[in-house]
């Protein structure tokens, strides 16, 4: 299974994100903010395969954070997702064109998250390998 990195302000919606991807079987490193996100990043090891990203955060922004993990040396070989309430197509081609991997929108549907966390990941760590293009967005519930 995958090492997947969330970062969420919203401490319900943290823990919610966490549950279900650990329930999958995936090891989930929940962050309240990115204040230690690069850190992290770079110490973790193995390094992540998967970082979930909210767009609207205190401070550094998902964008701002992205162009951080951009910058780092060496090879990167996790995949960012933009996590966001911002559901609008010209948001999600925005995110994209910024370099995020891929979009998921808020509120998640809890039935469908995990498969949709899935197709960002490759078919050893549970998913299918789709690298670069988004999944469909997910129907509230």
């Amino acid at each position: 299974m995958a090492i997947i990195v969330v970062v969420e302000d919203q401490p319900d919606s943290l823990k919610l994100l966490a549950t279900l991807l650990s329930l999958r079987g995936h090891t989930v490193i929940p962050l309240p903010n990115g204040d230690r996100l690069v850190e992290t990043m770079r110490a973790h090891s193995p390094p992540p395969d998967l970082l979930l990203l909210d767009i609207q955060l205190p401070g550094r922004d998902g964008f701002a954070l992205l162009q951080d993990l951009q910058a780092l040396d060496g090879p990167h070989h996790w995949k960012v997702i933009a996590l966001t309430a911002h559901a609008m197509p010209a948001d999600r081609a925005r995110a994209l064109a910024a370099g995020f991997d891929g979009y998921i929108t808020k509120p998640i549907d809890v039935r469908t998250f995990p498969r949709e966390v899935a197709t960002y990941l490759g078919p050893a760590a549970g998913g299918s390998a789709r690298s670069g293009e988004s999944a469909p967005p997910a129907a509230p519930v």
